[in-house]
């Protein structure tokens, strides 16, 4: 096309700048304008506890990667409802979400202990993440909240190390030593302590040291070398018995309020999703950092670290066969996560002893000298 007066010039050009500028906005992606949504969680764990931490790492994680569309804060136990009231706060919606643990709701339904106490068929807790998210857990899960009436939306991360048999005043070697303890657990631990002849109080954490203190109970467990070192364990006693199957498989709770999460746009849910699979990692190896760390210092501070004898560990899995017994005849449910954890426990546990090496003897070859537990 020939232009030829000054007009059909301005008109050219009119319409080249209006094309391009059309053509500038198709190629610009979209900004979200969307207002920041706040969100109220509360832990179950002392503002001081590595746990509040980790609940505080998530939060994190969350906010970055929302880019100020989604804030989450987080507080620590008691400030809005006391830990174990954490699930009804969620659900009322008195809390936007929370931070904790399943077994902390096994007063509404025992199953809901499954997902942290015993010995979950032999698999560790990273295994036991495994069947929950591709084993069929995280179905049961949800079924068993929407049978009591629990509107939440809930995510399981973090694999917990191996729990203490806990902190004694004095280091037990046989099940008879542990008779009669006044003792703190929580979940099915309950039942598997009381069917060993101790007194359990379900204390929550922040009141365990100050009842040991007291003598209102004689001895305790609760999770970690950091946790029981910050907890102050180490001030009301000097003898902790490593390794148990009360609570060998745990992992940690992230809930929120289903109407607050359904309100959210696609982007900021799958914000959420890899945030808690990008915390899970962390948590796991800033576990492995921290309780190294505070492990050596709890025995600096005159702690004495002991091997809690073969003889206590098979009383604990004989107990526990009695008790899971007796709770599948009272609940349906139960049965049907035990069937489940079951049949992934059989082919999980059979590859993971076939195909992972011991790694015992390469540490001792190189540092077996230097001995870390005692026996009872």
């Amino acid at each position: 096309m020939s232009i030829t007066s000054p007009g059909q010039r301005r008109r050219f050009l009119k319409k080249a700048a209006t094309g391009a500028a059309t053509a500038g906005a198709l190629a610009t992606p979209m900004i979200a304008t969307a207002q920041t949504t706040s969100l109220r969680f509360q832990s179950t764990w002392p503002a001081k506890d590595i746990f509040h931490e980790y609940a505080n790492d998530f939060a994190k994680k969350v906010n970055d990667m929302a880019g100020g569309h989604l804030k989450i804060e987080v507080l620590p136990s008691g400030a809005v409802v006391p830990a174990f009231q954490l699930l009804e706060a969620v659900n009322k919606g008195t809390l936007d979400g929370g931070h904790g643990v399943v077994a902390y709701h096994y007063g509404k339904n025992s199953a809901l202990a499954l997902w942290g106490s015993g010995p979950a068929y032999g698999m560790d807790p990273n295994m036991v993440l495994a069947w929950h998210y591709y084993g069929g857990g995280k179905a049961l899960l949800e079924e068993i909240y929407k049978a009591i009436n629990m509107d939440v939306v809930s995510y399981l991360y973090g694999p917990m190390p191996t729990q203490p048999l806990g902190w004694f005043k004095k280091p037990v070697a046989r099940v008879e030593d542990m008779k009669g303890l006044k003792y703190r657990t929580v979940g099915l631990a309950v039942d598997i302590f009381t069917e060993l002849g101790l007194a359990v109080n379900p204390l929550p954490g922040s009141e365990i040291v100050p009842a040991l203190d007291r003598g209102l109970i004689d001895a305790a467990e609760f999770n970690n070398a950091s946790s029981d070192r910050a907890l102050g364990f180490q001030d009301v006693a000097k003898n902790c018995m490593l390794q148990s199957y009360h609570q060998s498989g745990e992992q940690f709770e992230i809930l929120f309020n289903r109407g607050k999460y359904s309100a959210l746009p696609q982007e900021l849910k799958s914000i959420i999703d890899y945030a808690v699979q990008a915390a899970s990692a962390d948590m796991s190896w800033k576990a492995i950092d921290r309780n190294t760390k505070d492990y050596d210092e709890l025995k600096k501070a005159g702690v004495k670290f002991y091997k809690t004898p073969d003889a206590i560990l098979k009383a604990q899995l004989d107990a526990w066969d009695k008790v899971i017994a007796k709770k599948a005849k009272e609940n349906p449910i139960f049965q049907k996560v035990l069937d489940s954890q079951r049949a992934f426990a059989e082919k999980a546990g059979r590859w993971q002893s076939d195909y992972m090496v011991d790694f015992k003897p390469a540490w001792n070859r190189y540092f077996g000298k230097a001995q870390t537990t005692k026996k009872a």
